[in-house]
């Protein structure tokens, strides 16, 4: 494909490009949002005295 004209590759770029968007920004919105939980989980800290 050597003989193909600049426009035509410039072309041919975008179509690649907007495919290749189009898949990633169906493939965004169609996660479906997380639930959200209830539950609290309580976050355990360990304190230290430091004896020095």
């Amino acid at each position: 494909m050597p003989q193909m004209m600049p426009m035509e590759w410039t072309m041919l770029y975008i179509m690649f490009l907007m495919t290749f968007l189009m898949f990633n920004i169906m493939n965004y919105f169609n996660q479906s949002p997380d639930k959200k939980t209830t539950n609290k989980e309580n976050i355990s800290t360990n304190k230290m005295t430091w004896k020095w």
